[in-house]
């Protein structure tokens, strides 16, 4: 049975809010292909953000697409694609490839609106499309990305990064930090938050009974026993043993290198990495195209495509949406997962 299959037979419709991301980079072009082919009668696709942002990409690709205004939310169908204004009186000058403060605002107008309609329980997921740290920055937004904005809006503590693409999915122990100050955040404690997180994300949102988790080393070599760093001694493998005693079937530390050079994800259900680059590096090079970004913990569903604004080619009709598709296709399925858990 094909993923399409199952949602027909649950006979679930997932509302599934989706942000535009910087409107002056590919987010809406790749989410209006998506949704130019897509089955509508699996889902019904809100996307928060700006009608003339919509309706200028669909006709610079000339798309014809089924899209009507959200409204007040009470009248949601099958078969169209819904678009919420989230600015109402001022003007949005489009520039494929500008870097803009305007967009920058506006493109995390449309991430704090989705939210609060998976809040609301309006809709059931949120998939983000890619935002311009740099444009948002400029807006007088203060985060480092998505996930810590996903994390203060929704009153999330404990919250990780999981990248998936396949069977492949790689959790972050660090995130959006500078290198230099990845080694003092690698403690026992913040390992074993990690790993319970990601356990309960890969039975909860992946539906995989008996999750088996690969940890991998913080230093080169996993520190050699000691000699090339200690962190692997004093931090990694007692969280190990504590999250083992705790039914988190988890091994490790790995050295990162031979862990992928080997292949040894192939035996493994996720892997949690230490840092950004350490777990994205390998992920991107086997997965990209097609990764996912999915936010675990949060008490919403977010995914989003592994890819950024992409400036260089916004509006030249050349943006891949595969991986949005499988950001969007993600979110539909854990959305009809955890519909399936509500009584009635």
């Amino acid at each position: 049975m094909s993923d399409n299959d199952s949602l027909v037979f649950s006979g679930m419709t997932p509302t599934i809010a989706i942000s535009m991301g910087d409107y002056n980079g590919i987010g809406p072009e790749v989410l209006l292909k998506f949704l130019s082919r897509a089955d509508l009668s699996l889902s019904i696709p809100v996307i928060t953000g700006h009608h003339e942002v919509i309706e200028y990409y669909a006709g610079l690709f000339k798309l014809d697409l089924p899209i009507k205004p959200a409204g007040n939310f009470e009248n949601l169908k099958p078969g169209n694609i819904y678009i919420h204004d989230v600015v109402k009186k001022e003007s949005i000058e489009i520039h494929p490839g500008r870097l803009s403060k305007k967009a920058g605002k506006v493109s995390m107008k449309a991430v704090d609106n989705g939210i609060s309609l998976c809040m609301q329980n309006i809709c059931d997921a949120l998939v983000t499309a890619p935002i311009s740290k740099e444009a948002i920055h400029k807006a007088g937004y203060n985060v480092p990305g998505h996930t810590e904005f996903l994390a203060d809006k929704t009153g999330t503590k404990d919250y990780m990064m999981i990248m998936a693409g396949g069977n492949l999915r790689v959790g972050l122990a660090t995130v959006h930090i500078p290198v230099k100050k990845v080694a003092p955040l690698i403690n026992e404690n913040g390992l074993i938050r990690y790993l319970r997180i990601l356990n309960e994300s890969l039975k909860n949102d992946f539906s995989i009974s008996s999750p088996e988790i690969a940890v991998l080393g913080l230093n080169p070599h996993a520190g050699d026993g000691g000699v090339i760093g200690d962190e692997e001694q004093t931090e990694i493998i007692p969280a190990l043993q504590k999250a083992n005693f705790n039914d988190i079937n988890a091994k490790g530390p790995f050295a990162a290198d031979s862990f992928f050079g080997k292949k040894m994800y192939e035996n493994f259900d996720a892997i949690l990495a230490m840092y950004h680059d350490q777990g994205l590096i390998p992920f991107k090079t086997l997965t990209f195209g097609s990764g996912v970004n999915f936010t675990a913990g949060l008490p919403i569903i977010r995914t989003s495509p592994d890819h950024g604004t992409a400036f260089d080619i916004a509006g030249l009709n050349r943006a891949d949406d595969a991986s949005f598709q499988a950001a969007y296709n993600l979110a539909v399925s854990m959305a009809v997962n955890r519909l399936k858990e509500i009584p009635g």
